[in-house]
């Protein structure tokens, strides 16, 4: 039976009612497929798709359907207008995280800064960086080994240069940057979210962290000063009820200028600091 794309579109829609992006979804299922745009999706909605084309959008959906994100699905999720290739190895970068991309870019730093990602994933952040501070040197820290190549392969396919390590942490880190930031794990492990949504298909490692979801990030703000330049400034993404405490962290570690920004939701979700030298001296 033949269908056409405005027909199946719908039926979509109503396949997915559970959905609250329900036609976002159904439509980025559907370019995916067809390898189009917006734009011609819309112009030609009376085409009819193949018997191939709609068997292999039955089973996208049904992955869809079952709670499945859309970025496993297509393998791809766009991130500061950049296309990051993703799989189930990474979390799914999100809006949200744009915002410690924006306070990066607003510091007033080297023109050819050293700067640091710890725990990249997909490589977001640092390529974000990397895109829009071409003279900067890009480092990234994975723990991962999956996760660090498709980091190395985003680079690639987009052309920009990054130097990602396979490691915990600051262990694979050799120098100082004028920059570090991170978006660690910081959940509970008992929290009820993580049987909910996307989360539930995304790996733990990347996500958990004990001390009530604290720990990675202490240990990220113990460590760091070893490893940046006094003046050098550290950057963490962090759960929407941690702002405090982190914030505490920083001060009691001996940072300055201590802040947090809030992200799409209104949430404090990234909080930083300037590091002094030990001396007292910036």
């Amino acid at each position: 039976m033949s269908q056409s794309i405005a027909q199946w579109l719908t039926d979509a829609r109503l396949v997915l009612a559970d959905s609250e992006s329900a036609a976002l979804d159904a439509e980025l299922l559907i370019r995916f497929v067809l390898q189009v745009n917006r734009a011609w999706l819309y112009t030609w909605p009376d085409r009819e798709l193949s018997a191939s084309q709609l068997n292999e959008l039955t089973v996208l959906l049904e992955r869809r359907r079952t709670g499945e994100p859309i970025a496993y699905i297509t393998g791809v999720r766009e991130f500061w207008s950049l296309p990051l290739a993703v799989s189930p190895s990474t979390l799914i970068p999100r809006a949200d995280t744009e915002t410690l991309i924006e306070w990066a870019l607003e510091l007033d730093l080297p023109a050819r800064s050293r700067a640091l990602d710890l725990g990249t994933g997909t490589g977001a952040i640092a390529l974000a960086l990397a895109s829009e501070r071409p003279r900067w040197s890009l480092s990234a820290v994975e723990l991962n080994r999956e996760a660090a190549r498709l980091a190395g392969t985003n680079a690639s396919n987009l052309g920009l240069d990054l130097n990602v390590l396979q490691g915990s942490w600051f262990e694979p880190v050799a120098g100082t940057f004028d920059l570090i930031v991170s978006n660690p794990p910081y959940i509970d492990p008992q929290d009820k979210h993580l049987s909910e949504g996307d989360v539930r298909f995304e790996p733990e490692s990347a996500l958990v962290a004990s001390d009530h979801g604290l720990a990675d990030l202490k240990l990220i703000i113990e460590q760091a000063p070893d490893y940046l330049e006094p003046g050098g400034w550290l950057l963490l993404e962090h759960g929407y009820d941690q702002a405090e405490q982190v914030c505490e962290y920083l001060r009691m570690r001996g940072f300055l200028e201590v802040e947090n920004r809030r992200d799409l939701g209104g949430n404090p979700r990234i909080s930083g600091g300037k590091w002094q030298s030990d001396d007292g001296k910036e």
